[in-house]
């Protein structure tokens, strides 16, 4: 008889490590596709709503950038803090706080600093997810606390400091009682990137960022220190590789990502503060993360793979009567998948003989057992 099992490789599986998130992709889509059956639409075009509508035209590929921008700046932070083995869980509020730094800015500028004020934006924005982060990296250099909860909890703090700024100080006067600020002026927006698109500049920061990223990760000593803290502390520690420098490294470096991309979401396609800024960016930016492989160009795919599912969700709610939450269903999906394709890197299926016996000779293998066993017990 063959059984098929799994068996420890000798050496990790490059060919799997690539092949896995497509494998993970593909298992995706069939399981949505059962889905989107059970609840009685038709899948294809629901599938469609999902891989084509989002880049059928140039419009449609404005939109999938601006998904797309966020999300690749604060995945490009969380991977260095993964590599280095620190579970950054909160970029959510970072990037929240990104926003309501930017944002203060934005509503005391003047005409008179010029279009030059942007620049001073993004940078405030940035140093406000910097700072953000910065307080969970003195928590867990000082006192040893645990950089995932904390890090997730002050995410509730960020949104509560947001709410606070929307419904009290910075509310429009004039904005017929909505919680939400003012629109900013024209000279404190990030330019657009192509007329009649929401594209802006912030396009090819998250690029920059990538290229600048693998050259720190590749390329510098820090970076490698970096990596062989997560991999192995006790040999970086033994090499000269100071822990705590890392840890502030890739807290402080994934906290401004998340506040510049805060900053440019606000100074950019939505134009003000309102109490809808956290849409979840920070967390589906974990799987953007994981999905592109912690490796820059990896992320650049997977950023716009989950900007597709973010278009797709509000296109499959708007045509097809789905619920929006469809979205964060696609999101799991794709991650419980590759976390299961992703054994096949470390083990891999093979078929096993299992010998067969006949029922004599099982009957006679117990008698044998059954008198040992008396034999022992005298």
């Amino acid at each position: 008889m063959r059984q098929l099992r799994l068996e420890v490789r000798s050496e990790p599986s490059e060919f799997w490590r690539w092949v896995s998130p497509l494998l993970a992709l593909l298992i995706t889509v069939l399981v949505g596709t059962v889905l989107f059956m059970a609840m009685g639409k038709d899948p294809v075009r629901a599938l469609m709503v999902f891989f084509w509508e989002p880049i059928k035209s140039s419009y449609a590929l404005g939109e999938l950038m601006v998904k797309a921008t966020p999300l690749l700046l604060i995945s490009l932070g969380l991977g260095l803090c993964f590599r280095a083995n620190v579970w950054n869980i909160g970029a959510e509020g970072q990037y929240v706080m990104g926003a309501i730094f930017a944002s203060g800015v934005a509503l005391h500028a003047e005409p008179s600093w010029g279009r030059g004020v942007v620049v001073l934006i993004l940078v405030v924005g940035t140093f406000g997810g910097l700072l953000w982060a910065g307080i969970v990296a003195v928590l867990r250099e000082r006192f040893n606390a645990n950089e995932i909860l904390v890090s997730l909890m002050m995410v509730y703090v960020a949104t509560m400091v947001l709410s606070y700024l929307v419904y009290g100080p910075w509310k429009d006067p004039n904005g017929y009682n909505f919680p939400q600020s003012k629109s900013f002026d024209v000279y404190t927006l990030v330019p657009r990137l192509v007329q009649g698109s929401r594209m802006t500049w912030g396009l090819p920061l998250a690029l920059l960022g990538a290229g600048l990223s693998w050259l720190f990760l590749y390329r510098t000593r820090m970076g490698f220190g970096l990596q062989v803290t997560g991999l192995a502390p006790m040999a970086a520690r033994l090499s000269g590789f100071s822990s705590s420098k890392n840890l502030y490294t890739a807290l402080l470096v994934s906290g401004a990502c998340a506040g510049l991309a805060g900053a440019l979401e606000v100074s950019g396609p939505i134009g003000q503060l309102t109490p809808y800024v956290p849409v979840g960016y920070g967390f589906a930016a974990i799987i953007v993360a994981f999905v592109g492989r912690l490796h820059p160009l990896g992320m650049v795919m997977s950023a716009l793979l989950m900007s597709m599912f973010y278009i797709g969700g509000e296109l499959a709610q708007s045509r097809l009567g789905l619920p929006k939450s469809l979205t964060g269903v696609f999101q799991g999906l794709l991650l419980f998948s590759l976390l299961i394709c992703d054994t096949l890197i470390y083990q891999r299926l093979c078929w096993i003989q299992r010998p067969s016996f006949t029922l004599p000779e099982l009957t006679a293998g117990l008698a044998a057992r059954t008198s040992a066993i008396e034999t022992q017990g005298h």
